[in-house]
């Protein structure tokens, strides 16, 4: 009889549930995954423009930190020299330590380091207060620039597509923005320590917003591939040849680069007795130029190659740089830099991305040296010319990057995005 019954409700039903395997289950994953790329590329577009924010906290107030200790020109330059060894240093710290643990809890320590660090300068009073915070610094810097460039590595890895370019467009912005505040601060009469200050706890607040999204890919490589740690010196697991091309055009490049920083107001003021202002308007161009190619750089090299990307950019930096040795007139000269600009954009991010793809087991300690190499061309580059203009003119000197970028020229056949040898350990 109970058989024979029907409820007065239906019985409700549950949907069946997809199967792990299915098309919908596999599109929310897929959809996860690339939100969680998503926030990772942008974690690591903050953190370099961090890096290029909190830089500029020494670079634009060296006029003010020069008079508050009153240490000489040459002791200065001594001092920035001093700077750019520790940094070197820190690079070459900073790499196994990234191999061991991972990109990530590096490039944390360096930042919250960096933003601690910036304090020293300003509150020096003299050399041998100046001198230790301009080594702590430098150490703090070369560190974040070695883990930052492995993070957008590992970034550009999961997109399979070149990133590379506008991570480091972001570091230019941020020292731009960085450096406006100064300005702004120093017209407005605030306090250069006050301005640090803000500028320090803006820093660790941002990164502590965009830092549980920074990627552990670089760790997670290496252990899905089974490998805990490299069981053999480096250089023993990439190809030599390629590395040595690698750090040879990366100091050639960043020589060239170098130059510019230092030089290319200077220039247009000694050659044509112009105001420094118009002077000014060189290296402007020539980082406005810099800064928007990179952003636009990475479709380029995804279509024809890093490659070409590194040979064109030298050829037209290597024409920029000849129109400033031979220009008639200021403006000529000015837009030469821009032009050197322009081309000196795309060739730095492509031989950082072949570095950091050179070694699966120690793309930390590969990424540090070729760095590092290329950081000694940015300060080589400077002290080289000024060394030439002693017998020469200043536009003369700088034909000397017309060398190097021809150099650059010469090695851009071995920047390759993936690496053909197999790096396993013996």
């Amino acid at each position: 009889m109970w058989r024979n019954c029907r409820s007065p409700h239906p019985p409700t039903t549950t949907p069946p549930r997809s199967p792990p395997d299915s098309p919908r289950t596999l599109g929310r994953v897929t959809t996860r995954i690339d939100a969680a790329l998503t926030r990772s590329r942008i974690a690591v577009a903050v953190v370099f423009a961090l890096n290029g924010f909190l830089a500029a906290m020494l670079v634009a107030h060296i006029p003010v930190i020069t008079a508050r200790t009153g240490v000489t020109h040459e002791t200065l330059g001594g001092l920035l020299l001093l700077t750019g060894a520790s940094a070197f240093v820190g690079m070459q710290v900073c790499g196994p330590l990234i191999d061991r643990f991972g990109s990530r809890p590096l490039t944390i320590i360096a930042v919250v380091t960096l933003a601690a660090a910036i304090f020293g300068p300003v509150l020096a009073t003299g050399t041998s207060t100046l001198a230790p915070a301009v080594m702590l610094f430098g150490f703090a810097n070369g560190s974040l620039d070695v883990s930052m460039n492995s993070q957008a590595v590992a970034v550009e890895q999961a997109y399979d597509r070149p990133i590379m370019s506008a991570f480091h467009a972001y570091f230019s912005v941020g020292s731009m923005v960085g450096s406006a505040i100064i300005a702004l601060t120093l017209w407005l009469d605030v306090g250069v320590v006050a301005t640090v200050a803000g500028a320090a706890v803006f820093g660790v607040i941002v990164l502590a917003v965009v830092a549980r999204d920074l990627t552990v890919a670089d760790v997670a490589a290496r252990t899905g591939a089974g490998h805990t740690e490299p069981k053999r010196r480096w250089w023993h697991s990439i190809d030599r040849f390629r590395f040595v091309v690698l750090a040879t055009v990366a100091f050639a490049l960043m020589l060239a680069e170098g130059t510019a920083y230092d030089w290319s107001a200077l220039q247009v003021v000694e050659t044509f007795g112009v105001p420094d202002a118009t002077g000014a308007i060189a290296f402007f161009a020539f980082s406005v130029a810099m800064t928007a190619t990179r952003f636009v750089i990475d479709p380029i090299a995804a279509s024809i190659g890093p490659a070409k990307v590194v040979r064109i950019g030298a050829t037209i930096g290597a024409v920029g740089m000849t129109m400033v040795v031979l220009s008639p007139a200021p403006w000529v000269a000015v837009c030469g830099w821009l032009v050197f600009g322009g081309g000196l954009a795309g060739g730095i991010p492509q031989i950082f991305t072949a570095a950091g793809n050179l070694s699966p087991v120690s793309s930390g300690q590969v990424m540090s040296a070729v760095v590092g190499c290329g950081y000694l061309g940015m300060l080589a580059g400077p002290a080289v010319v000024g060394f030439l203009s002693h017998s020469t003119s200043l536009a003369s000197a700088l034909a000397v990057v017309i060398v190097a970028l021809a150099l650059a020229l010469v090695g851009a056949g071995q920047v390759n995005r993936r690496s053909s040898v197999a790096a396993e350990p013996r």
